[in-house]
């Protein structure tokens, strides 16, 4: 359902008012009033984007986030936190959330953050659709990085390595590799990665923990040895150096 966004949310008020909105901004609205549905409905319905609160009954936010995410690693999850504490954020973004909104928000926050991450899910599901195309017609072939023993096709987002394996890319991964290539040799600052990857404002109260996070994953997939990285180093201090 192209242009659909599932709103999980238990407060009927808050239920009510969020539908309305997005309606009103021309999307088309599910609605669920728990984990458990919100869960039956995105598995049903495949919404362009999920609204996730992360205090539900049944199943929790980050509960439902995590179960998406192990069936699905492209449809973005924006999570809704009343708490606004900075380990609950973290943990929305470490589970693979795209965004978070804090509660209570207004409405052009909203607005803006939907569209935002919206904008970025078509720009990365262009980008696959493109390579598809390419392979089936014989065009020019989308960007490929070979180096050390690996090769990373940005369009495929996945890493094929010289003995074989290829490993997927999640959304983020790959636009944080797309980042890094771009500015090969040069160390790049946690912040300017949450505002470049991420689009959250670098003096924003969250925590640059998350990219830590990412970047560990990452490593996983092109290092030789993730405990040792030769590629994607670390710059104490000052944030990260792709070689």
């Amino acid at each position: 359902m192209s242009g659909t966004i599932l709103i999980a949310e238990d407060d009927p008020a808050i239920l009510a008012g969020l539908s309305d909105l997005l309606k009103l901004e021309g999307y088309g609205v599910l609605e669920a009033p728990n984990g458990r549905i919100a869960l039956e409905l995105y598995r049903s319905s495949s919404p362009a984007l999920v609204l996730l609160d992360v205090m539900m009954p049944e199943m929790n936010g980050y509960d439902v986030c995590r179960a998406i995410r192990r069936e699905d690693e492209r449809t973005p999850i924006v999570m809704l936190t009343a708490k606004g504490e900075e380990v609950d954020k973290v943990v929305g973004l470490e589970l693979g959330a795209d965004d978070y909104i804090v509660k209570p928000f207004g409405i052009a926050e909203l607005t803006a953050r939907v569209r935002s991450v919206l904008r970025r899910a078509a720009q990365n599901a262009g980008s696959q659709n493109t390579q598809n195309s390419r392979k089936n017609g014989g065009a020019l072939p989308e960007p490929t990085l070979r180096i050390e023993g690996i090769t990373i096709d940005f369009g495929a987002m996945s890493v094929r390595k010289d003995s074989g394996e290829t490993l997927s890319l999640t959304p983020k991964e790959n636009s944080l590799l797309k980042y890094f290539a771009a500015h090969p040799g040069k160390v790049i600052s946690r912040e300017t990665l949450l505002e470049a990857i991420w689009d959250i404002d670098p003096d924003s109260d969250i925590t640059t923990r998350s990219v830590d996070t990412h970047v560990a994953r990452l490593r996983q997939k092109i290092e030789e040895n993730p405990s040792e990285p030769g590629l994607l180093v670390t710059a104490h201090g000052a944030g990260y150096r792709f070689r």
